[in-house]
């Protein structure tokens, strides 16, 4: 019992990293790394020019769809490619 409050966040900060590893897994594929992408979608590498990130999903939306939707995943991947040509 001590230790389920401290371990109830240490739950939510692993999740947070398998999502993380899924997702830098999934965009490897296209050549582009998971820093590159989380900033891509994000909008602020094109933010002083008024174009900000089309896409509004998380990371955990973004996991799943790398592991179970690979095609959908990588439509979002061009999508957000494609925003920050």
């Amino acid at each position: 019992l001590q230790y389920a409050y401290r371990d109830r966040k240490v739950k939510k900060r692993k999740f947070r990293s398998l999502w993380i590893q899924r997702l830098n897994a999934g965009v490897r594929q296209y050549g582009l790394n998971y820093s590159q992408f989380i900033h891509m979608m994000s909008g602020k590498s094109r933010a002083a020019e008024g174009v900000g990130g089309n896409v509004e999903l998380n990371r955990k939306m973004l996991a799943d769809l790398a592991c179970n939707e690979p095609f959908s995943f990588k439509a979002v991947v061009d999508v957000v490619k494609m925003t920050n040509k």
